[in-house]
């Protein structure tokens, strides 16, 4: 739900009534992933997708009748042997759809409208759902802030809100929209709770040091893939924002202490793109420490080895060298700036999915990403 938070919060200022459908579950090939919702208001608006086209007419349906009936529920929706062209996935995967009404008389309305507001505004939030359990528990939900303050309840004991805030808090920490089980031993409710938690965090960080040719068709992708792109070399003559206008920013700084003063987390991806040794050799002692999801170095294969024996020779560890992507990207044959961006963001992708950056046609893997955290 969280995915159309503007139009959502608008219709929520509008004082609109509309029912949003929403992925909770994928088994197989499906091309929306959990989290991806479908909305629909009184008039017969319809915002969003859940399906990539496969199921959204009766989906659609399914939004106008809980407007009517006020009743959340859960449809699951899949391939079908006898009829390709019926309701179903014609992809042979499998999805289980949400669908809550959001009317101004629901009790979920003040909640949800909190987190819509907050996901608008690139808060820190995170909606946690019921979307397995009692009947009359379905759709209930917890909102739990940035700061990590919580409201709302999934009616049952106190202490059951505490844990799925606290499971909730789990993804929102790392920026990843999944499923999770509370109540297993019975002790506050009378059966488990499956519950759908939808992250909405700032975008995740892409720093590009060197600012070169390549950088800025690495910028231009990266800011595609929805990162916080910032650019930082020492030399100001190059690192301007001139050159870089798709950058968020554009740093001055020598890059091991631009990266000792700012922030990263576990999904900042750091692309080193200097392949000059009195730049990158502290960079990379220093980032090879760090738990960030990605680290690439560009340069030929003689400049890593250089590479190489300089950080050892610096104290970094053989795990520590492990982490390091270098030569930078997958093996495409690349040649100009903007192939050889593609290829560094095909092998950030892959490694933030797990994928093996083999081709489809070559391997049994599913086609779309993989299965939400359980």
């Amino acid at each position: 739900m969280l995915d159309v938070a503007e139009q959502l919060d608008q219709w929520v200022k509008e004082d609109q009534d509309f029912a949003v459908a929403t992925v909770v579950g994928v088994t197989g090939s499906a091309p929306r992933l959990p989290g991806a919702a479908l909305a629909v208001n009184a008039e017969g608006t319809a915002i969003g997708s859940v399906s990539g086209g496969c199921v959204e007419g009766a989906v659609y349906e399914l939004c106008q009748e809980a407007l009517e009936q006020g009743r959340s529920t859960v449809q699951r929706f899949g391939y079908s042997d006898e009829d390709a062209f019926a309701v179903g996935l014609t992809c042979g995967g499998v999805i289980d759809i949400l669908i809550t009404p959001v009317r101004r008389t629901d009790p979920y309305r003040r909640l949800f409208a909190a987190a819509l507001a907050a996901a608008r505004a690139d808060q820190a939030v995170a909606l946690a759902r019921v979307i397995a359990g009692p009947e009359e528990l379905i759709g209930r939900g917890i909102l739990l802030h940035g700061d990590g303050t919580a409201e709302g309840t999934l009616g049952g004991h106190p202490e059951l809100d505490r844990i799925a805030a606290a499971e909730a808090g789990g993804l929102l920490e790392i920026g990843r929209t999944g499923t999770v089980t509370v109540g297993l031993d019975g002790q506050y409710c009378d059966q488990a709770l499956e519950l759908l938690v939808e992250s909405s965090a700032s975008s995740p960080r892409m720093i590009v040091f060197g600012a070169i040719d390549f950088a800025a068709a690495l910028v231009k992708l990266g800011k595609f893939l929805g990162y916080h792109v910032t650019v930082c070399d020492a030399r100001p003559v190059f690192a301007t924002p001139g050159r870089f206008p798709d950058a968020d920013e554009v740093v001055v700084e020598w890059p091991h202490r631009y990266l000792q003063d700012t922030e990263v987390d576990a999904r900042t991806a750091l692309c080193v793109l200097t392949h000059d040794a009195k730049f990158d050799v502290p960079l990379l002692e220093y980032a090879l420490r760090l738990p960030v999801a990605y680290i690439g170095a560009m340069g030929s294969r003689r400049t890593h080895e250089d590479r190489i024996r300089r950080l050892r020779e610096a104290g970094t560890t053989t795990a520590e060298l492990a982490r390091l992507r270098s030569p930078i990207g997958l093996d495409l044959r690349a040649r100009t700036p903007e192939e050889t961006a593609l290829s560094i963001v095909a092998e950030l992708v892959a490694s933030r999915r797990g994928g093996s950056g083999a081709p489809l046609a070559e391997t049994g893997n599913p086609i779309h990403g993989g299965m939400p955290i359980t």
